[in-house]
């Protein structure tokens, strides 16, 4: 968990008096605010999830990623040990690596040829003693000066995180119990099988799209395959389960397709909607448990799992008014030929065209388009009560008030 400190008021900028049960809209577009949660939540304190270990499964490869607006690499270097470092050059600052994926024995800089060793260290400069006895860098210059920044590494059960900062927090504290709890359910320590990528761009404020998986309230009513083939609907046993970390946990199950009271009363439930490919939307039970898990980790990746599909969305800002959300799908060595293809099959009901997907990166654009030039107005975040206790249903926005209360600490606002 990060610690609030004595951090400077912005001009003009003062949350609504009525607190974590209001959202001023000026936090979606305030390029002074924007910049401030940069340096507070992505390069602070904080674990920023960067890549599965099973995209970088031999010595050499490696991975472009980011955190915040800053690109990183991450590389399995010698004796298995995984490094993250600064894609950018200790000589004048041009990108390294200019490809998303490869496999390499050293990285050079395309600009002046300083070459890289895969831990990041400088390995040689060209030219470095001159030519003809002329130039060349200084006696005293020493190559150990003049590595790469590295970054902090942790790895999870296959998943990477990396930290911007000298002494961040013990991961498991930074996580908190209740959500490394669920973290581990889905990366236990079994090996990791990658399965595929999705990539878009939403132009709406990044922390929007952590209000959205935030908000059971919305997918019981806006996403019709989850309400019409019982995916996630709100007559389902639930929990939404906040933190005081900006991380938080929502629980539903998988029920199937059945016309309740409750379901009759949702617009977008849709009992004439069949589909030929049933398989899209009839999971095989593999936990326990039977529940479906939605981890919001703060502030870079939301932890996917619905009917058989596991993913990372991967939140990766761009200014105020536009992220990339970068989703990586991913299953288990282990899973048979069966369950690997409702992975895939599952894997369509997410990504830019997914049945449920498309509709959220619409209604964020939307949102984001009905907020500008409003900076003086405030969003409601009033159902389910005003507090930011746990909740065992899904018509609540808990979960984003216990997010503000964390963030606007944090923020010094």
């Amino acid at each position: 968990m990060q610690q609030a400190t004595i951090i400077s008021p912005i001009k003009n900028r003062h949350w609504p008096e009525e607190g974590w049960t209001r959202v001023p809209y000026w936090v979606y577009s305030d390029p002074e605010i924007y910049q401030r949660e940069l340096d507070t939540f992505f390069y602070g304190p904080s674990w920023n999830y960067v890549a599965l270990d099973c995209e970088v499964p031999e010595q050499g490869c490696y991975k472009r990623s980011w955190i915040g607006e800053r690109q990183v690499i991450v590389v399995r270097g010698e004796n298995d040990q995984i490094f993250v470092w600064e894609n950018r050059c200790a000589h004048r600052g041009a990108r390294v690596c200019w490809k998303n994926k490869g496999k390499e024995e050293s990285f050079t800089c395309p600009y002046h040829q300083w070459n890289f060793a895969l831990d990041g260290s400088l390995q040689g400069v060209p030219l470095k003693r001159g030519v003809l006895r002329k130039g060349g860098m200084p006696s005293d210059f020493d190559n150990a000066d003049h590595g790469l920044k590295r970054l902090r590494v942790h790895v999870e059960g296959g998943s990477i995180w990396a930290s911007f900062h000298d002494d961040p927090p013990p991961f498991e504290t930074f996580c908190g119990a209740e959500v490394l709890t669920a973290l581990r359910r889905q990366f236990s320590g079994k090996g990791l099988r990658l399965l595929g990528y999705n990539r878009q761009r939403i132009p709406s404020n990044w922390k929007l799209y952590f209000e959205n998986l935030k908000d059971p309230y919305h997918a019981t009513l806006l996403h019709s395959f989850l309400i019409t083939f019982g995916l996630w609907r709100a007559d389902t046993q639930s929990e939404s389960i906040p933190t005081d970390s900006g991380h938080s946990i929502m629980v539903s199950r998988n029920v199937g397709k059945k016309k309740t009271e409750a379901a009759s009363e949702i617009k977008r439930f849709k009992e004439e909607l069949e589909l030929f490919d049933k398989d899209t939307v009839t999971p095989r039970n593999e936990f326990d448990d039977g529940k479906v898990v939605a981890v919001t980790h703060f502030p870079s990746v939301v932890i996917h799992q619905q009917a058989n599909t596991f993913g990372m969305r991967h939140v990766i800002p761009k200014g105020p008014d536009s992220f990339e959300l970068a989703w990586t799908f991913f299953g288990y060595e282990d899973d048979d030929e069966e369950m690997t293809r409702l992975r895939v099959r599952h894997a369509n009901l997410y990504g830019p065209a997914g049945f449920v997907a498309m509709e959220d990166g619409e209604v964020l654009s939307e949102s984001q388009l009905g907020t500008h030039h409003y900076a003086h107005r405030s969003a409601v975040v009033e159902m389910g009560g005003r507090g930011v206790e746990p909740q065992d249903h899904m018509v609540t926005e808990v979960l984003i008030r216990a997010f503000y209360k964390h963030y606007r600490e944090l923020m010094g606002l």
